[in-house]
């Protein structure tokens, strides 16, 4: 907490301006059990005036209550403008050691709007080193990895700060339990991050959401009732224009039923850092660089080539021609003979 945290502007802004600027605070007060203060009277004076017996009551003590005040509302302040603590400009993973506790010899350093992808067959570690990196890892996980914030540890209590979390993963299963159309689903998010206009940011991560899915939804349409794949779209576009985290994680979306190419670089876009678990030939050379896990270890770091890139662009040709064959089925349509070189592209 700093010195002259109990000298917060707010502390001394009456209770119906504050609450015009900022009616989120009323929040602080509910919380602790406490009525609003009346309109005229500013928090400082409202503590100053709170009965003793009530406080002990609640198990509060006044001395405290500027301070925390304070507290809660520089969270808000860092809330509204996307603050989550330091730039960064870096994430750097060391190695630590595969399952037979071989060492891993690599270093890597991953930058704001870059691609990173991860591959390696079913049970060879790709899942765990994502959750090293979610995890900010210190030596402290069963790989033994550690991961560097900006070329240095992580300060004590981020790793585990909900306020300024760093890394939003998108994992495999996208599963919704809440009895919520989409539009109150974002909405309730937008809110919860106290953007300035949240209708046209519900709106613009709806439409996002219906560019990225393979199949349209509405805005009505309930969370519960979407597809794997829309219920993807729906959370990368979301991600990408409410989520502070700068890391994300993206763990296979393949199969997801979504312009995956289109989806990756909404978030590069976003100025992002993206590592991506994939057995995509397409998504696999859309990155920087690629680590081939093997026996839960990193067994290789293979930078994408200018032939990878060439071969790139023949197999987005293939993937578009079938693509279309998929499209076709589902419309019903039979499927003719085809072209000879779609096999020997």
């Amino acid at each position: 907490m700093p010195e002259n945290a109990h000298r917060h502007p707010l502390l001394f802004l009456a209770t119906e301006e504050l609450l015009q600027q900022n009616p989120y605070v009323a929040e602080f007060f509910i919380s602790l059990g406490l009525g609003l203060p009346p309109a005229e009277m500013s928090p400082a004076e409202y503590f100053a005036s709170l009965d003793r017996e009530l406080l002990e009551d609640l198990g509060l003590e006044r001395g405290s209550l500027a301070e925390r005040f304070s507290a809660f509302t520089e969270l808000l302040e860092n809330m509204k403008t996307g603050a989550s603590g330091a730039l960064i400009e870096s994430i750097t993973i060391t190695g630590g050691h595969d399952k037979d506790g071989r060492p891993e010899e690599f270093t890597l350093t991953v930058k704001p709007g870059e691609v990173i992808c991860i591959v390696g067959p079913t049970g060879s570690g790709k899942s765990r080193f994502l959750a090293d990196i979610e995890w900010l890892a210190q030596g402290d996980t069963p790989t033994g990895r550690t991961v560097l914030i900006n070329g240095a540890p992580p300060e004590p209590g981020r790793r585990f700060a909900i306020d300024r979390k760093l890394v939003a993963q998108l994992s495999q299963n996208m599963n919704f339990v809440m009895d919520l159309t989409v539009e109150e689903f974002v909405t309730m998010h937008a809110e919860s991050r106290m953007v300035a206009d949240v209708a046209g940011v519900t709106r613009t991560i709806i439409d996002l959401a219906n560019d990225l899915a393979g199949e349209k939804f509405t805005r009505e349409t309930p969370v519960t009732s979407l597809s794997g794949g829309q219920s993807r779209a729906l959370m990368i576009a979301d991600t990408s224009c409410l989520s502070t985290s700068p890391i994300v994680l993206i763990d296979e979306i393949e199969n997801a039923g979504i312009d995956r190419k289109r989806a990756v670089r909404t978030l590069v876009d976003k100025r992002k850092i993206v590592l991506m678990a994939t057995h995509d030939p397409i998504l696999a050379l859309i990155g920087e660089r690629r680590l081939v896990f093997r026996n839960g270890g990193i067994s290789a770091i293979i930078t994408t080539s200018e032939l990878e890139r060439a071969n790139l662009a023949v197999f987005e040709e293939m993937d578009a021609r079938l693509s279309a064959v998929r499209n076709a089925l589902r419309n019903g349509e039979v499927i003719g003979r085809m072209p000879t070189n779609l096999l020997s592209c």
